[in-house]
């Protein structure tokens, strides 16, 4: 796959993005939409309070079919009742207006403080002529899904076509807080103009979610907004799906390391790898509870060599087979536990290592042959801060 820098839309698809007055300043509504119907499959938040956009988007992603994406930031249309799903299928259909297209070919998300009424008089006023506003570059799109996010995240891949003519997949996302997904990530979009079925994209976006998004965490909480689709409008023609499924891992594994790299108050990139487990199952159990633990999170960020905390994270996943004295991991490629006891080590080298910008943390458990990955990042003052004024700000 070929990484395209910077990134663009598909072929047939377009965005924009404009300030509707929820925020204060800075754009807050974003707009996708596909010049024909797309192809379309979807996962979202298993979170018990989903929000209304979560409650409409999964009757409309049964059909297989999407065309257009609207999001608004600032209100994330949670806990409003039935009042909340009647604004939601507002927001869509206003957005289909819009666009002339079916209003059932629209999905809309919502991002930011729980509990409150959506505006929808002031995101119906703010999607008139939006239309004329569409245009390729998918920052733009990515601007308006943005709340506590330093930046707007997109990436794009080519994918090989059969005749040598390369089709394009582009992944748009937002998030840095509230991040450890359950089925889905904080908001994510996948567009591309190669042709496939529903079925095919459905299968391949829940394996590929399982390996890279839902193996994310910047702070334990699973949101109530999570949405993760995938659409793909076809003119490009046929890929094949192999490849595709290797593109759509690669450009979710680049954005889920940008997640966590913009995680709220996060200075440095978490990476861990979990070998030798039982299971690929119980290699993701240990992964995520290395990815998670604050303390782990708390000794990357002040760089303090307590090793003692990865033999803690590993040995509190009480439902995974671990045998101590098999139990090995390594920082930075440099040994800080062996057969389950502190390594010999200089404190200062490895202090040095937890101190760079991404911090490489390996385990391998020695009792089998399952393999898991997990993304995430340190723990520092800034998120507090953020999080003690989130409603208020």
């Amino acid at each position: 796959m070929l990484r395209h820098d910077p990134p663009r839309l598909p072929q047939g698809f377009r965005c924009a993005a404009v300030h509707c007055g929820l925020k204060d300043a800075g754009e807050d509504l974003a707009l996708f939409a596909s010049s024909v119907p797309a192809a379309a499959a979807a996962v979202f938040t298993r979170n018990h309070f989903p929000g209304a956009p979560i409650l409409v988007g999964r009757e409309r992603v049964r059909s297989g079919r999407l065309q257009a994406v609207v999001v608004n930031s600032k209100v994330s249309n949670v806990g409003t009742g039935p009042e909340g799903v009647a604004a939601a299928r507002a927001m869509a259909r206003a957005a289909a207006r819009e666009l002339d297209i079916d209003e059932a070919l629209v999905l809309m998300s919502s991002t930011g403080v729980i509990g409150v009424p959506l505006p929808i008089e002031r995101i119906e006023s703010g999607l008139r002529g939006m239309a004329a506003l569409l245009q390729a570059d998918p920052l733009v799109g990515a601007r308006g899904m943005m709340t506590t996010d330093s930046h707007p995240k997109a990436i794009s891949v080519e994918i090989e076509g059969p005749d040598g003519d390369p089709a394009v997949l582009t992944v748009v996302a937002k998030g840095s807080g509230m991040i450890a997904p359950n089925m889905a990530t904080m908001l994510a979009y996948a567009f591309t103009d190669a042709r496939l079925d529903a079925p095919t994209l459905d299968a391949v976006l829940r394996r590929v979610v399982a390996r890279t998004f839902n193996m994310l965490s910047v702070d334990t909480d699973t949101s109530t907004s999570d949405t993760c689709a995938l659409l793909a409008n076809g003119l490009a023609g046929p890929v094949d799906p192999l490849h595709f499924e290797a593109a759509l891992t690669e450009a979710c594994e680049a954005m889920t390391e940008m997640l966590a790299r913009d995680g709220e108050g996060a200075t440095r990139l978490l990476r861990v790898v979990v070998r030798g487990a039982a299971t690929d199952a119980e290699a993701r159990v240990v992964a995520r509870a290395l990815v998670e633990s604050p303390l782990i999170k708390t000794m990357v960020h002040g760089g303090d060599p307590n090793v003692g905390r990865i033999l803690m994270a590993v040995g509190k996943c009480v439902d995974v087979a671990v045998d101590p004295e098999r139990v090995h991991a390594t920082l930075g490629g440099l040994p800080v536990v062996a057969g389950g006891r502190r390594a010999e080590f200089d404190d200062g080298t490895v202090r040095a290592t937890l101190l760079l910008d991404t911090v490489e943390l390996s385990v391998d458990l020695g009792v089998g042959s399952g393999e898991a990955r997990a993304w995430g990042c340190d723990l520092s003052r800034g998120y507090v801060d953020e999080n003690a004024a989130y409603y208020s700000s």
